[in-house]
């Protein structure tokens, strides 16, 4: 088990965000109609009710699982290891307006999906989302036989017993990046390469923004590329709304969504500023052992879930959308905080056990569309 662990620490070197103050980009969202898919027919059976919007609940059944027996969790995100001792954190289910979450049944997951490939697409977060729903199937079969295989961008993990290979596909931005002669890094905002390996999945899910802010020195671009002219840098949420259309664009021209069912993963809350959730003398998610009560998030919702919105209501194939940002934003008290096997202060990640594994199960929701009897 020790093995696995280490392996995985050494697999990508990314490079999570730690005492890094991103700048608040706060856009107050008007009403909008319910939405988890911009196409009627992927998921009707859910369409009354929204599983975004909602607040948590103390289950004394949760977590969904003890981490401490999860051979896959990285030292960034394994908070108990790391010397946590308040674990109220563990006991929060998200609980839907309307209706209930049904609760994630990984055996059924792997019947289903059997002989199957499930791919995350992103950053450090796809990452965090990865290993969650890797300990979701490991606590419904602990003692199913599994491999994984490290390459360069990618790392699988497959349940022998069941043919389902769970991957995870390294991207920070989706679209690519470059070297080119004379010039160097270049990020290339309408080319997506590496799209003829994504399209091989059975389930794919997408997740790009938090690295279309970084301008530091761990920039992993020297120049930006748009429509062949070759810019210093240029105005980043524009670059990240080009490249997201980049991204629906090979989305309707190369995936046979009757193939493969597509998500996208909503944009995660990072909690540096106490001011956002009304505790403006709190400086981080340092000691925070609560969810902010109530449903609403005073800041408001952040500049990209407008963006992700609308390029998916442009788009003709159906995209679902796992609109994850407000249920997160919640969860000042979710992160690895100083609780990590790299020392730093950590408001941008999750632990696990904890909030990525309801991501996985409103996307186990979604692949197995809640029935009439589960309103309420």
């Amino acid at each position: 088990m020790g093995k696995v662990v280490e392996r995985f620490s050494l697999f990508l070197n990314i490079a999570p965000i730690f005492v890094v103050i991103i700048p608040s980009f706060s856009l107050v969202e008007a009403n909008t109609p319910e939405v988890v898919t911009n196409s009627g027919n992927s998921t009707k059976n859910i369409k009354s009710c929204n599983l975004f919007e909602g607040s948590w609940v103390i289950d004394n059944t949760y977590p969904l699982y003890n981490s401490t027996a999860c051979p896959f969790i990285r030292k960034e995100f394994d908070c108990i290891k790391y010397g946590r001792t308040n674990l109220d954190y563990l006991k929060y289910r998200w609980q839907p307006k309307g209706c209930v979450l049904p609760r994630f049944n990984g055996k059924k997951f792997l019947k289903r999906y059997r002989g199957k490939k499930i791919m995350y697409i992103g950053d450090s977060l796809s990452l965090n989302n990865f290993e969650s729903l890797l300990c979701l199937l490991h606590a419904a079969v602990p003692k199913a036989k599994f491999k994984q295989q490290i390459n360069k961008q990618t790392v699988s993990v497959t349940f022998e017993d069941y043919g389902v290979e769970v991957i995870l596909f390294h991207s920070n931005y989706l679209v690519d990046i470059e070297v080119q002669p004379n010039i160097g890094r270049v990020l290339k905002l309408n080319s997506m390469k590496n799209g003829r390996i994504w399209k091989e999945a059975d389930v794919l899910i997408f997740n790009t923004w938090l690295w279309y802010l970084r301008a530091d020195s761990k920039q992993p671009w020297d120049f930006v590329e748009n429509n062949g002219t070759i810019s210093k840098d240029m105005n980043r949420i524009e670059a990240f709304h080009i490249g997201l259309n980049t991204w629906a664009k090979w989305i309707e021209t190369d995936v046979d969504t009757k193939k493969t069912k597509v998500f996208f993963q909503g944009a995660s809350a990072m909690h540096y500023h106490g001011s956002e959730w009304g505790k403006p003398k709190v400086k981080n998610c340092f000691n925070e052992t609560t969810p902010v009560k109530g449903s609403t998030y005073p800041s408001g919702l952040p500049i990209p879930v407008n963006i992700v919105k609308q390029v998916l209501k442009n788009m003709t194939k159906p995209v679902n959308l796992l609109d994850i940002t407000k249920l997160s934003q919640l969860r000042k008290d979710g992160h690895p905080s100083i609780y990590n096997g790299l020392h730093g202060l950590d408001c941008t990640h999750w632990c696990i056990a904890g909030v990525p594994d309801t991501w996985n199960n409103i996307l186990y929701a979604s692949l197995f569309p809640i029935s009439s009897k589960h309103s309420i």
